[in-house]
């Protein structure tokens, strides 16, 4: 039974990585059919050379462990935790010599054309000082940045050297959500819009199994920017400005709660926040505290809703005499249906970046100023008042 026992101890290494995973990563990825994967054929010879960042953010799993369709190469790796890179190296097969411990030996070593931060959120603003300047393009982990100062700061930079930077939602990548965009704007099936209703979260970090490196930031408010308020009422601000089409909130009004404060001491494991539009309204219920794995999201227009139940399942109804009925989103195009491939039709064939789309500079500055303006309602237990907070 001895020579067991490694396999055994990598299975639950495995499990307990996982968890703290996009629960619909690898679902996603069997929805790419076999004929689209053909398509891979198109990438030779502009494979994009991509650097990764830190390994303290496990969503790092998802370009680590991801199949190969020939877009992207992975030539070298950050992370001065050894330990953790090697444990890492184990479980997805890289060498430990594309390890490098600092950007800099990285980049002088293997010449990346675009990187992928997977540090702490606090560190996204040191990877563009270093990475701007010198042409290479970022991909940042969400949120974009820890506070409104890093984001001005890391956008000044992006347009100053002329490089993408875009941030990366798993949401961005839901065929349901990509439906209700086309079905409320392209199609007109339930009229305008009045109420959007996020529910984001998980049971927890700690209670899902998160590994020590990432939690040890997450529930740090300088080093996160925040609780669940940064870590789940991101999506609901992204997704809401995707929408939108752009348009700013008239006000932010958000309560939070610290449920468990023997688990998460400095931050809040509970946020709800209110967004007011001239003729809408935005509840994003963002949480540590649910019972189960969520990412959805239901769109209530005039005549009817769109219920996006996660990244597949939808139940839409746009005529309520006719009632609602189920169905089953179709995965984004091949070349776009992921960061990583999306990231490289940006650098590499100069794929056109939808103005306030998920991934946008416009857009996400837009949501670190909804998560600033949520954060000073949550501390003064007033609601603000955007064209005031925000005045120049």
């Amino acid at each position: 039974m001895t020579h067991f026992l490694p396999k055994i101890i990598l299975f639950y290494i495995l499990v307990l990585l996982h968890a703290c995973e996009m629960p619909n990563q690898k679902e996603h990825e069997k929805e790419v059919t076999s004929e689209s994967k053909l398509d891979a054929y198109q990438y030779k010879g502009k494979t994009l050379r991509v650097g990764v960042v830190g390994l303290v953010h496990t969503h790092v799993h998802w370009i680590l462990g991801r199949e190969d369709y020939g877009d992207i190469e992975v030539v070298g790796i950050v992370e001065p935790n050894v330990d953790l890179a090697q444990q890492y190296a184990k479980l997805h097969h890289f060498s430990m010599d594309i390890v490098y411990p600092t950007l800099s030996e990285m980049v002088e070593a293997t010449q990346p054309e675009a990187v992928t931060d997977f540090s702490r959120i606090i560190d996204h603003l040191a990877t563009v000082e270093y990475c701007a300047p010198r042409g290479i393009h970022v991909m940042v982990e969400k949120p974009l940045a820890v506070n409104m100062s890093h984001t001005e700061k890391m956008i000044s930079l992006a347009n100053q050297h002329n490089i993408h930077l875009l941030t990366n939602y798993e949401t961005s990548w839901y065929g349901s959500n990509k439906q209700a965009y086309d079905l409320i704007h392209k199609e007109h099936k339930i009229g305008d819009i009045r109420k959007i209703v996020f529910n984001t979260g998980h049971p927890g970090p700690i209670e899902i199994g998160c590994n020590k490196e990432f939690v040890e930031w997450l529930i740090d408010p300088v080093l996160n920017g925040g609780g669940s308020l940064t870590d789940f009422g991101c999506y609901g601000a992204n997704l809401t400005t995707w929408l939108m089409k752009g348009k700013t909130p008239i006000s932010v009004s958000c309560v939070t709660q610290q449920l468990k404060p023997n688990l998460y001491p400095k931050v809040e494991d509970e946020a709800t926040i209110i967004l007011t539009y001239p003729k809408s309204q935005v509840i994003i219920q963002a949480s540590w505290n649910w019972s189960h794995n969520r990412k959805d999201m239901q769109v209530y227009g005039e005549t009817g809703y769109i219920d996006c139940k996660n990244g597949t399942d939808m139940e839409i109804m746009e005529d309520e005499k006719k009632g609602s009925f189920e169905a089953k989103a179709k995965p984004l195009p091949y070349g776009v249906h992921d960061p990583f491939s999306y990231l490289a039709k940006v650098v590499k064939e100069n794929y056109p970046i939808e103005a306030f789309g998920v991934s946008s500079i416009e857009n996400n500055r837009i949501v670190m100023q909804i998560l600033e303006a949520a954060k000073e309602s949550s501390k003064t237990g007033k609601t603000v008042i955007w064209k005031d907070f925000f005045q120049k």
